[in-house]
């Protein structure tokens, strides 16, 4: 169990541009921080993700409450770096892979500590985790998944990857699964469950600051919700594409973007331009601070994740950090069947799940728009909610199981 002597080493990844870490791993900085202030010792092996401006980990020690000391891979680790370069690119890549594994095992070679846990984020740095145990580094390895496809890859990479799933899922002392979806999918994909290490839920939590409950007369009439990645997976083009059919009856209606990606936002002010909408989509670009970004959802009025159903998508398997955030503002959600959570929601009375087109999305929305009553439920069942999924709530559940 986690105390305040105990020592953790916690292998990530993350984007880094221009020099700062991307909030892109939404789940690096509320582990880090949760930590800081209950162990003695946490070291955080930070290795950017292939796309980012560098391409060697950032080993940060933290000690006393406080970033104690900033390290570097050792000198044969850094021969990779002018190869790393060659194929920085957003995409998976084998020789970031290897980065990734030879930077945890040299850390736990050169650090004289024992740590009680390691944490690792996706198999590969798990697998160096298992390792290092072997060699009596370790004591408790905790395999950390943020997300799952069983056909997330061509054919010879998509076995190596659930091989390697599954060798950490039974060889990690405990597995952190951010959906309940996983599991199934994994037993499904050939996982012999008798040899699963324990496996425990722990989702996408929220910070305090983003608990906003805004009255409903203090909110936008009419007025929609959109936060997160703006790739077409996650269905901001089908958001905006349908507006016109809302419009139609509700002529004040509008449409809120929070999200950033200079490609994605020119295609996405392109179609909002193109259907002569420019006055009722207002795109509010990408916001850093989560207590910004919970001050623009709650005075909205009602959320959308209008996920895409394309076949063998990771959003099948894992969580939904927008749905937890809506929630965290008390906004009913419409979405679509694809995440796992939208469907929990929508049993417990705070999500509806819409086709996925157009028509039928607005058809949903406009309901909400015209009920009150069910606006008012939804919004109860929500609030409720996102009172107990705050991240302190989450890990301190995983760590008492742990």
């Amino acid at each position: 169990m986690l105390t305040k002597e105990s020592s953790v080493l916690f292998a990530t990844f993350s984007m880094w541009t221009n020099g700062q870490r991307m909030p892109t791993n939404g789940n690096l900085e509320p582990l880090r921080d949760f930590l800081i202030s209950r162990v003695s010792k946490l070291v955080l092996i930070d290795q950017p993700h292939p796309g980012s401006g560098i391409v060697m980990p950032k080993i940060e020690e933290y000690t006393e409450n406080k970033k104690a000391m900033n390290y570097s891979s050792s000198w044969w680790v850094y021969l990779m770096e002018p190869f790393l370069k060659l194929v920085n690119k957003n995409e998976t890549n084998v020789l970031f892979k290897m980065r990734d594994f030879l930077s945890v095992i040299d850390w736990g070679i050169r650090d004289k500590t024992y740590y009680d846990y390691f944490i690792g984020m996706e198999s590969i740095n798990t697998l160096a985790g298992v390792i290092l145990k072997k060699l009596g580094k370790i004591n408790k390895v905790i395999y950390y998944v943020l997300d799952y496809s069983p056909n997330r890859y061509p054919l010879i990479l998509n076995k190596i990857y659930l091989a390697l799933d599954r060798f950490c899922t039974i060889h990690a002392d405990f597995v952190w699964d951010v959906s309940k979806a996983i599991q199934p999918a994994r037993i499904s994909a050939g996982l012999d469950p008798k040899k699963s290490a324990p496996v425990i839920h722990v989702p996408i939590g929220v910070y305090p600051q983003q608990l906003i409950f805004t009255r409903v007369d203090k909110r936008r009439p009419f007025s929609m919700c959109y936060m997160g990645t703006l790739t077409e997976e996650q269905g901001p083009d089908l958001a905006i594409e349908m507006m016109p059919i809302i419009l139609k009856k509700y002529p004040d209606a509008t449409l809120h973007i929070v999200g950033g990606g200079e490609k994605n936002l020119d295609r996405l002010k392109k179609l909002t331009k193109s259907l002569g909408l420019k006055t009722c989509v207002i795109f509010h670009g990408f916001v850093v601070g989560s207590s910004d970004m919970a001050n623009i959802l709650s005075r909205c009025y009602i959320a959308v994740a209008p996920y895409r159903a394309i076949p063998g998508s990771i959003r099948q398997y894992g969580d939904a950090s927008k749905l937890r955030s809506y929630a965290a503002a008390g906004l009913p959600i419409v979405t679509t069947n694809v995440p796992p959570l939208g469907r929990e929601l929508q049993k417990l009375g705070g999500a509806i799940i819409a086709p996925d087109n157009k028509k039928g999305f607005a058809q949903v929305i406009m309901t909400i728009f015209s009920d009150r009553k069910l606006y008012t439920s939804m919004r109860k069942q929500l609030t409720e909610f996102a009172k107990s999924n705050t991240w302190d709530d989450e890990f301190s559940h995983a760590f008492s199981k742990s």
